[in-house]
């Protein structure tokens, strides 16, 4: 059984994998990579290492679904849409490089068969408060002359909500700022709801958009991918909120966002420590689940895992 959806959020990693995560758009991550990457990196060609499959969903996580692809000279890239927040996420995306280099090495092989690894990184919140662009690069470079000798690492930021974080704006205003490839992706990223693929002012008519919009308006989910993207999406708004209040809070009292954040990150922790000692308290108790669940505010799923 498959259920139709209106207003699919291409944001949402579970349907940008499925856009751009199969062997049929492969033209699609192909303009996405070639809009992000320098010259010398521009692609002709992919192969996903992991394309999409919906029978994986439920051993994957919310922050994994990511896209991997290799390249006709063996570069490799890592493309993956964030929909939260998360504490260290410069340190994870060093992380995710690390692995999809290393990855590549088979035993036995010499070191020179290690090719350039770029991860891209497209975040639905602000990461970097001090880059103004919503688009940074990172490389290792030399501190006193800024030359690169670990030429194999890079590393793209595409902070979202930079290009456009006001829902009331329209799509003149969005084609106002559109003057690159990489434009025109974060325009459909963001504000898809403005585009229609039938009548697309010259400053978005491209194909590969055309071919987007179109896949994004047939898309299809079953009821389990569906069930899927609806936590998922419910998860976004609930960070947007979030996040909102939070850049309140931190404007009030002076400080910074990521202050703030922090703040919050372990007041939420101290309580779900406290929920969980007293979930282990009511389970040698024998008490029923629903009253631990209504008393902590724990999943089923949670106090499961204390058993």
């Amino acid at each position: 059984m498959t259920v139709i959806m209106e207003k699919i959020s291409p944001r949402v990693d579970l349907a940008f994998k499925k856009i751009f995560g199969v062997e049929e758009n492969k033209d699609l991550l192909i303009s996405l990579i070639n809009s992000i990457v320098s010259q010398d990196d521009q692609v002709s060609d992919i192969t996903l290492l992991n394309p999409y499959n919906p029978k994986n969903f439920r051993q994957d996580k919310l922050s994994i679904l990511d896209v991997k692809a290799t390249n006709q000279d063996g570069k490799r890239f890592n493309i993956e849409i964030q929909i939260s927040d998360e504490a260290d996420y410069d340190k994870r995306a060093l992380y995710y490089w690390a692995k999809l280099y290393t990855e590549q090495l088979k035993v036995a092989q010499d070191y020179s068969a290690l090719s350039k690894a770029i991860g891209i990184h497209i975040l639905n919140f602000t990461s970097i408060p001090k880059a103004k662009n919503y688009h940074n690069v990172f490389h290792i470079t030399e501190k006193e002359n800024g030359f690169a000798y670990f030429k194999d690492l890079e590393l793209h930021t595409i902070e979202l909500n930079k290009f456009t974080g006001d829902s009331s704006e329209e799509l003149k205003d969005i084609v106002a700022k559109t003057r690159t490839a990489l434009d025109m992706w974060v325009a459909f990223l963001t504000r898809h709801d403005l585009l229609k693929a039938e009548r697309l002012p010259k400053e978005l008519d491209d194909e590969n958009l055309k071919k987007a919009l179109h896949v994004l308006d047939v898309l299809n989910f079953s009821e389990e991918e569906r069930e899927l993207y609806e936590d998922h999406l419910k998860w976004l708004r609930i960070e947007a909120n979030t996040l909102k209040k939070t850049a309140e809070k931190a404007l009030a009292e002076g400080i910074s966002i990521g202050e703030a954040r922090g703040i919050e990150k372990g007041i939420e922790k101290g309580e779900t420590k406290k929920a969980v000692e007293i979930a282990k308290a009511m389970l040698t108790k024998n008490k029923p689940m629903e009253e631990i669940v209504e008393f902590t505010g724990l999943t089923v799923k949670e106090i499961e895992k204390l058993k």
